[in-house]
């Protein structure tokens, strides 16, 4: 079991991870009875299929119950969407929280879960992000990890041991290879580097290279009233490197083109990317997906550990019926603590569970079991982007894209971004 492995750090995560349940009133169904509808708003667009499916499976066995699914993603920002729900008066049943920062914000819509199977089975440190005065305000989606995810074949056939990569200095020189070698190797370049994706740099990257400002801690940095990018010219380095060698224009780029155009069509040899992905990959080439991905931890300096945490959490909404709320608590208890529910985690959504009593033998894809490994081993990176001032990450994220197209220096991103989280701090 994993439960000894996770720390406070890896509690938060990337808001593309996300699911939504929205929840309205009874409305009939049946033979003229009852059934409680819970409207899902979903953000996860690369397991939409798996879990309508699950969905269905769990309506057959309640069939009181009305699960209705809407999916929402690929490049759209799930908090505006959330939060417009919430101004348009459409109240979700059950909605993602991404830890502290979304704790504060969403406060007053947060239902205490505390007497839940899922709570109570959630793994040591999991819960530590979103229990506020003893109260458990959400629980635990999954576990996740990121890196570089690499191609082996074209890595193998540039004579690259993608386990020898532990440097900046071992990275750039596999990538300055690869890109002399891209006609042989028949490839468009080096990376696919979405930076369009404001999530991409503004969440998981720079994750890499401020978590240990706060000693990977999601709640130091929830409390920080500043930021000082101690090392931010690794933070540049890496930017500047998956963007010299990647396809262009990276401002363009997202993220459908980097999996699904780029990545699962053999046309570039690293992405930066988590687990996530595997399905999308699998859909794509399924032989690829079992056989030829690996993933490794991208350096800093001569540091290279995993950042594996919890993306999101579940919460629901104090704000529902309380029969509704009921009901979203019974689905996610059956998600994670039934045995159908556990399959479905394991086997149909290829997750990293959260949770005691799973088999973790089990653990689907071979990026997840890779991610598994480190976490078990204790060489992991908490998450702390979670933890960020509300909306930095996008700031930085929009930086990013100012700083790779020209239109601000490095310095002036710096300076900008730390008066930024200094105001938002403060609110």
């Amino acid at each position: 079991m994993l439960k000894s492995k996770i720390v406070k750090g890896t509690l938060s995560g990337l808001l593309l991870s996300s699911l939504v349940l929205a929840g309205c009133s009874s409305s009939s169904g049946g033979d003229g009875g009852d059934k409680t509808t819970v409207e899902i708003f979903q953000f996860k667009v690369e397991f939409k299929q798996q879990f309508e499916q699950v969905a269905e499976q769990y309506e057959k066995e309640n069939p009181d119950v009305d699960l209705k699914i809407t999916t929402v993603g690929g490049g759209n920002d799930y908090k505006s969407a959330i939060t417009s729900k919430f101004s348009s008066g459409e109240e979700p049943a059950i909605f993602n929280i991404g830890g502290p920062t979304d704790v504060k914000q969403f406060k007053d819509r947060l239902t205490d879960l505390s007497d839940t199977k899922a709570a109570e089975a959630a793994l040591d440190g999991t819960l530590d992000g979103v229990t506020v005065d003893g109260e458990v305000l959400g629980v635990p989606y999954n576990q996740e990890g990121y890196g570089f995810i690499y191609n082996k074949r074209i890595l193998k056939e540039a004579g690259i041991d993608p386990a020898s990569l532990t440097s900046y200095d071992k990275l750039e020189e596999a990538v300055k290879k690869l890109d002399s070698e891209k006609d042989k190797l028949d490839i468009d370049a080096v990376f696919a580097y979405p930076v369009k994706e404001k999530w991409v740099t503004g969440n998981h990257l720079s994750n890499v290279f401020l978590a240990n400002e706060f000693d990977g801690d999601i709640l130091k940095a929830s409390e920080s009233k500043s930021i000082k990018f101690e090392d931010g010219d690794t933070f540049k380095q890496m930017i500047d490197l998956q963007n010299e060698y990647s396809v262009q224009p990276t401002t363009s780029l997202d993220y459908s083109q980097q999996v699904e155009e780029l990545f699962s069509l053999e046309k570039v040899a690293f992405i930066q990317q988590g687990n996530w992905v595997y399905n999308t990959v699998y859909e794509m080439d399924s032989d690829l997906a079992e056989k030829g991905i690996g993933i490794i931890p991208i350096p800093n300096g001569d540091e290279a550990k995993m950042p594996v945490g919890v993306p999101n959490y579940w919460a629901v909404n104090s704000k529902v019926d309380e029969d509704v709320q009921e009901e979203a608590k019974k689905f996610l208890d059956w998600l994670y603590t039934s045995d159908e529910g556990k399959t479905a985690v394991l086997e149909e959504f290829k997750f990293i569970p959260a949770y005691e009593g799973y088999d973790t033998e089990k653990i689907a894809d071979p990026l997840s079991q890779e991610i598994y490994k480190y976490a078990e081993a204790g060489n992991t990176l908490g998450w702390v982007f979670m933890g960020y001032p509300v909306g930095w990450n996008e700031d930085l994220g929009a930086s990013v894209q100012k700083y790779v197209s020209g239109d601000q220096t490095w310095e002036e991103l710096v300076k900008e971004t730390q008066k930024i989280w200094e105001e938002k701090a403060d609110n």
